[in-house]
């Protein structure tokens, strides 16, 4: 498995391709290019057969050239790398970066596989393939390509995590007819994807986006919870908010009554879960507050969990060493928290 970084620091995991499947691949297009190869000379002999011997050379070297160098180097950038061959055996030819190739980078390809395929009958291409890390051969290399698996198993995804408990409702009176549908699935697919990122990244992209709906809602979003915390719950709601024009209001009675748009449960005051422990005293909103710690999923980058810090205590020192600022501390020495007292 190869590992690239793109410039967003998003590792891509790229399994590249054996020299197995590779060959498969390979040919099974060279057979296709033989047979269509083999149809045009029959086609060019029966409709030159008045022409000059030299003539009759001339047609099938066009032909070779146009059948089976240009035509992998046409299907290629049309299908973005996936020959027929590389189709049938779940592989596709991408950049170095993980993007899709363009002409430039199949005319390489192609014109440097007329030498190392048909010319050595695919020797050169063979050993360049076992030397390579990556499996690639010299078509690849100087064209800056890599072959990848398409067809590997991968885990289940798609799941995205609920918000913490005492954020039910609070955003119900938010008006999300503005969000465009764009931009909640950049939400959805961050929510989905969070823990492969990078801490740092992830928090960025969370206040990125963050902020965008908060612009498009017309109301900032609270001072205190997290940005990922606030994506979640303004994504239930949109769900919730779904769920009740689709089946009336009894459908989304399961929403803020325990199950919640994702179907899990909403936890009572006092009970641990995913986000830790959750006090019972109104918090700055209003609304119920977890207790020190419980940040979890949505936390900032650098905090654990209360089970992975050793309890409440010593995730609440680190949350007030990431939130604090020398402003904002009281003048009694208590060190700051980043919340407002209720009134």
């Amino acid at each position: 498995m190869s590992e690239l970084v793109t410039g967003e620091a998003v590792a891509l995991e790229l399994r590249p391709a054996r020299l197995p499947s590779r060959a498969l691949a390979v040919l099974l297009d060279v057979a296709t290019a033989v047979v269509c190869y083999i149809v045009v000379i029959v086609a060019l002999a029966a409709s030159t057969a008045s022409l000059d011997e030299a003539a009759q050379i001339a047609l099938s070297i066009a032909a070779f050239l146009l059948v089976l160098v240009g035509g992998p180097i046409a299907v290629e950038t049309l299908s973005h790398g996936r020959s027929l061959g590389k189709m049938a055996c779940g592989l596709r030819v991408v950049r170095d970066d993980g993007g899709p190739i363009r002409f430039r980078h199949a005319l390489v390809r192609g014109a440097i596989g007329a030498v190392e395929i048909l010319m050595t009958f695919g020797v050169v291409a063979v050993i360049a393939s076992l030397v390579s890390a990556r499996g690639r051969r010299l078509g690849d290399v100087f064209a800056g390509t890599l072959v990848v698996r398409e067809r590997v198993p991968v885990a289940r995804s798609g799941f995205v995590p609920p918000p913490p408990p005492w954020l039910a409702g609070r955003f119900s009176e938010l008006d999300l007819s503005a969000v465009p549908d764009s931009l909640w699935l950049s939400v959805r697919q961050y929510l989905t994807r969070m823990q492969q990122l990078d801490p740092q990244v992830g928090w960025a992209m969370a206040q990125r986006l963050a902020a965008d709906v908060a612009a498009r809602t017309g109301a900032p979003a609270p001072q205190g919870i997290p940005p990922a915390a606030y994506l979640a719950a303004v994504l239930q709601e949109r769900q919730a908010r779904e769920a009740r024009r689709a089946f009336g209001n009894g459908g989304a009675g399961a929403v803020t009554s325990g199950q919640g748009a994702y179907g899990q449960g909403v936890q009572a005051p006092g009970s641990l879960g995913a986000y830790g422990p959750v006090a019972a005293s109104p918090g700055a909103y209003g609304h119920m507050a977890q207790a020190p710690g419980s940040y979890g999923t949505y936390g900032p980058p650098g905090v654990p969990s209360v089970a992975a810090a050793g309890g409440p205590s010593e995730v609440q020192a680190q949350v007030d060493r990431t939130q604090a600022s020398p402003e904002a501390a009281p003048s009694d020495g208590r060190p700051a928290t980043g919340f407002a007292p209720p009134a």
